[in-house]
């Protein structure tokens, strides 16, 4: 999909050790990794069905296939026909911004673009730039009504980056639940979903990345989460990201500014019911910084999450709800 240009950091990592032979599947879908453990009777092999489930799913909602719904929509084309996959991942863009207040916003793409996280890697930055961009940005700006885009502005385009990976992992796990599996861990390029558990009576478990001074420094595990029945999103600020002039300026844009976000918070883990959510909410907080995000986490009784911020010296802290404290685990099996 759009990340075979730029990969959102993977900062989730499946360990797992079984004493029955799972179902593995690995391969490629939306310019990432993905990875699928499912444990089935009839010990089937499902990869033919699931990418093509994965490629249908890019001819709704990627930016990076000419022909998908969302890139005729951002056209302007007449006579679109909407899909349930962009109508789910347009729904649930809508919630988080009105939960957040704005701080998710799935029409902030001209921005991101412009400042150099696009497709093509073009820097195109400036005040006058930024100002005539934030008045095509906004989600109240948009709407769909009886399965129509309605734009009050023909610029502003649609970019459900945030969202739609999340979203595939759900997908496919319900997918395999419909052929009634019902233990699975499915990874989409650290998006996770973890249903059921292994036959000894195990949970899952995920890996959640140290954050890295450089892109290419090496994945270092901070700690070990148990999930059952739970989905996992992890967004960062700390490999993705443009120099500009010698500032390092990360992918985190703020809708409200127009400028990538300026604040301590490093990364924000994410544990909630839905991957879809929880690679929205992991977004938005990345956005609010520390003190927003805590404050909008502990206003929702059924999610957790795990941040990790720098101080003023440039030290490593933590914050983490009480939910998430409960899943940590040094336990590797």
């Amino acid at each position: 999909m759009w990340r075979n240009i730029f990969v959102i950091p993977v900062l989730l990592f499946l360990l797992s050790c079984n004493t029955t032979e799972p179902v593995r599947l690995t391969g490629q879908a939306q310019g990432t990794y993905y990875s699928i453990i499912y444990y089935d009777g009839e010990n089937r092999d499902l990869q033919y069905e699931i990418d093509s489930l994965l490629n249908a799913f890019d001819q709704s909602v990627s930016l990076w296939v000419p022909e998908s719904i969302i890139s005729k929509v951002n056209n302007n084309e007449n006579g679109v026909k909407i899909d349930r996959y962009f109508t789910e991942n347009f729904l649930i863009s809508q919630q988080v911004s009105s939960e957040t207040n704005g701080a998710f916003d799935m029409t902030i793409g001209p921005l991101v673009r412009s400042w150099g996280f696009g497709y093509d890697g073009t820097t195109t930055i400036d005040k006058d730039i930024i100002d005539s961009l934030l008045a095509i940005v906004g989600y109240k700006k948009i709407d769909l009504f009886k399965n129509v885009i309605i734009k009050k502005d023909p610029r502003i385009k649609i970019d459900f980056n945030a969202v739609a990976q999340g979203y595939s992992v759900d997908m496919i796990g319900k997918y395999l639940e419909s052929k009634n599996i019902t233990n699975f861990l499915v990874d989409i390029g650290g998006e996770v979903i973890a249903r059921g558990e292994k036959p000894n009576g195990d949970m899952w478990k995920v890996g959640i990345e140290k954050p890295a001074q450089n892109a290419n420094d090496s994945r270092d595990l901070n700690s070990i989460i148990a999930l059952q029945n739970k989905s996992v999103a992890t967004s960062g600020n700390y490999r993705k990201f443009v120099e500009i002039d010698g500032k390092r300026y990360s992918h985190i844009i703020n809708p409200k500014t127009g400028y990538p976000a300026q604040h301590n918070l490093l990364s924000v883990t994410i544990v909630f019911e839905n991957t879809a959510f929880a690679d929205a909410y992991a977004t938005a907080c990345m956005a609010m910084g520390l003190d927003k995000s805590i404050e909008f986490v502990e206003s929702k009784p059924n999610l957790d999450a795990f941040f990790i911020y720098s101080t003023d010296n440039g030290d490593y802290e933590y914050f983490s709800t009480d939910g998430f404290n409960d899943i940590i685990t040094d336990d590797f099996r």
